[in-house]
């Protein structure tokens, strides 16, 4: 039975395509099967209909399309691969590696990543769930309308704060560098477990960016009539008042694997082009 690779490739990147094709041609003269998501047909590509028996998931695009391939494998044992495609993001590689070094990497399967730490959130209205999901980076519960939401918010079962703000954001160490980051919370490393939680433009004398442990339960009751869940940017639900969004970490991980030996301070630099120079390490 042949050994399968999974192709995440970004939908309207035309140099994505063309380096999925170089790709599928060398891995399919490697003995594997390729498959992938991708809407066109491409030689040595099949359609996806099921990951199982898919050994890796390599990802052609920015963190977007990472996300994107999370969700294609969310609840399997399938490492992910992020092939940078010319923007520096957190996820994927910080330098393109050659269509010979991702082929010989994957026949000896000689990469390397961690397990990233994953939400799970629910949704309860006049006591029962109503909706439920997941996400790598950031859960955010805000406004869906110009007003702002009033949320009354609660942490491992005691009261934390009312806040009429535009909303608040539960991330990831992963999605620490994305949503949250750019509202002003921390950078935390990925080998740390913990949640970072933060209100939004709230009218509050505290409204500061807080790091929880993974092990806390975030319960968030809507008090407003305009406001909307969405889960790492791309799966949204509309909330109604009185509803209770519950926030939690989810009970399996996603892996994130890499070919170069790159630590997650050198991506953090490369991404913002920190001053290193006189650096005096080898």
């Amino acid at each position: 039975m042949k050994r399968k690779v999974l192709l995440v490739i970004h939908p309207s990147k035309s140099e994505a395509a063309e380096l999925a094709a170089e790709l599928a041609a060398q891995l399919d003269k490697a003995g594997f099967e390729v498959l992938s998501n991708f809407s066109k047909k491409l030689a040595h590509i099949s359609p996806l209909e099921s990951v199982s028996g898919v050994e890796v998931a390599v990802v052609l695009g920015g963190d977007g399309t990472i996300l994107r391939a999370a969700e294609i494998v969310q609840g399997y044992k399938i490492p992910i691969l992020g092939i940078n495609m010319g923007t520096v993001g957190f996820l994927a590689e910080i330098s393109r590696p050659s269509v010979d070094a991702i082929v010989t990497a994957l026949l000896a399967k000689s990469y390397s990543g961690e397990e990233r730490l994953l939400l799970k959130h629910s949704v309860e209205r006049k006591g029962a769930v109503v909706h439920s999901g997941w996400a790598l980076n950031e859960v955010t519960v805000g406004r869906n309308d110009s007003q702002m939401v009033e949320l009354f918010v609660q942490i491992d079962g005691r009261p934390l704060s009312r806040w009429g703000c535009d909303g608040v954001i539960a991330a990831t160490p992963t999605g620490s560098t994305a949503y949250a980051f750019s509202a002003g919370g921390p950078v935390v490393w990925p080998a740390v477990h913990a949640i970072v939680f933060l209100p939004l433009a709230a009218h509050a004398l505290f409204s500061r960016p807080m790091v929880i442990s993974p092990d806390s339960v975030i319960a968030i009751d809507i008090e407003s009539s305009n406001a909307q869940l969405s889960s790492d940017g791309m799966r949204t639900f509309t909330l109604d008042k009185s509803d209770r969004v519950t926030i939690f970490k989810e009970g399996h991980t996603v892996e994130l694997v890499h070919l170069d030996d790159d630590t997650f301070t050198d991506r953090l630099v490369a991404k913002f082009k920190l001053p290193i120079e006189g650096w005096r390490g080898e």
